[in-house]
């Protein structure tokens, strides 16, 4: 069965075309700068990276030209032997707790939820419209961020709050990257070999979320009501006082939309070093003994390991803990720091093997004496989708 992972964004589209369910990547490309001048599309097929200038004045223009490079690329002959599409959607609210057929109904609650996500759900809405135009004969399936999150207990999804802010407003945590961690943790699973297991999934990139998963489903994690909560990010602030907001209003005049984006795009690691969100500018500049870059740096690895201790409890003990995202699959100086500072739960690092998980590989990165096994997974968030897909319109 032919299945299209699709991720719309406000001004990109990012597929990949699978076979299922032997998950064979037939082609995959990313659309960019839609809606805006000298646009481009990139396709990988067959080992060859192909890029085309185009004119996509909307995501209509770039699914129809995607659906044309299918055929002339053999992937398929005729658009209807693609039976799904499935859709990564930010915010599925509390509404969603797996992936669902798109219907009128689904449609209208992603568009009602779009005050939660507004940079993200109108987007993920105008990629799902333009795919069912285009392949109409073929399911589309909503592929939630949230979902995988909703198996949180009310206990540890609410804050002190008002009750009827949650009643009436929905203020609660949701979570995001679900996708990433349920694939995560079902991997770790396999390779444990274990169906029943407590497994700490660290998300770690430029976003950053840290999940606790018990029996493959989760029991908490880092972000909140909105991606801003939780660890240290690349440019987001992650956990800070409420009470800064409006100190910083009066002292600056800023207002609340520009303190926001100032706690989104400008904080976290390129706000402590005043150097780039990118961990490897950052990294770069520590070997320089450059003072900020290093305080940036143990300020991101002190938020890790706090909600690693505070899962670990919550767990009960903990059978394995995964590394994955841009930082966590490709910075063995970070992996080094955070358990190094696992010492004291008796979790020993491999160095040798620690410096050889990167750039796509897979492994156990800790000692056989380790008490806990540590592990880099490489997070397929596409496959994920394609997976869900598949299943459903199975």
């Amino acid at each position: 069965m032919k299945i299209l992972s699709v991720n719309a964004g406000s001004s990109s589209l990012k597929f990949q075309a699978y076979e299922m369910p032997e998950e064979k990547v037939l082609m995959k490309g990313v659309f960019e700068r839609i809606g805006i001048d000298n646009s481009f599309y990139t396709i990988k097929i067959n080992g060859e990276k192909i890029k085309k200038e185009a004119t996509l004045r909307n995501h209509e223009d770039a699914v129809r030209i995607l659906a044309q490079e299918l055929i002339n690329y053999n992937v398929v002959k005729d658009l209807n032997e693609i039976e799904g599409v499935g859709h990564r959607i930010v915010h599925g609210g509390d509404k969603y707790a797996n992936s669902v057929i798109i219907d009128d109904d689904v449609l209208k609650t992603v568009e009602e939820l779009s005050d939660l996500a507004p940079l993200h759900n109108p987007a993920n809405l105008v990629g799902i419209r333009a795919f069912m135009k285009e392949i109409p004969n073929a399911k589309q399936v909503g592929c939630f961020d949230t979902a995988f999150h909703q198996t949180i207990d009310e206990e540890r999804y609410l804050y002190a709050v008002p009750y009827e802010w949650y009643e009436k407003y929905g203020i609660r945590k949701y979570g995001f990257h679900g996708m990433s961690h349920k694939y995560v943790s079902n991997r770790v699973r396999e390779i444990l070999d274990e169906k029943y297991c407590n497994i700490i999934v660290c998300h770690l990139g430029n976003g950053g979320s840290i999940s606790a998963v018990r029996d493959g489903k989760c029991v908490d994690t880092t972000m909140g009501f909105t991606p801003n909560a939780g660890i240290v990010m690349g440019s987001r602030s992650g956990d800070i006082d409420y009470s800064i907001i409006p100190y910083m209003m009066k002292k600056t005049g800023k207002s609340i939309e520009e303190i926001d984006t100032i706690l989104n795009k400008q904080s976290g690691m390129l706000g402590i070093s005043g150097i780039s969100s990118d961990f490897r500018d950052i990294e770069a500049k520590i070997s320089e003994k450059d003072q900020k870059a290093i305080m940036a740096h143990y300020l991101f690895v002190n938020s890790v390991v706090s909600y690693i201790a505070k899962y670990y409890v919550e767990l009960g003990g903990v059978d394995a803990i995964a590394f994955t995202a841009g930082v966590g699959e490709n910075s063995p100086h970070v992996r080094n720091m955070v358990i190094k500072r696992l010492a004291c739960l008796g979790v020993k690092l491999d160095k040798e093997k620690n410096e050889e998980m990167r750039f796509g590989k897979e492994g156990i990165i800790t000692k056989e004496s380790s008490s806990i096994p540590c592990y880099v997974i490489p997070t397929d968030e596409e496959v994920m989708i394609a997976k869900d897909t598949y299943n459903i319109v199975k």
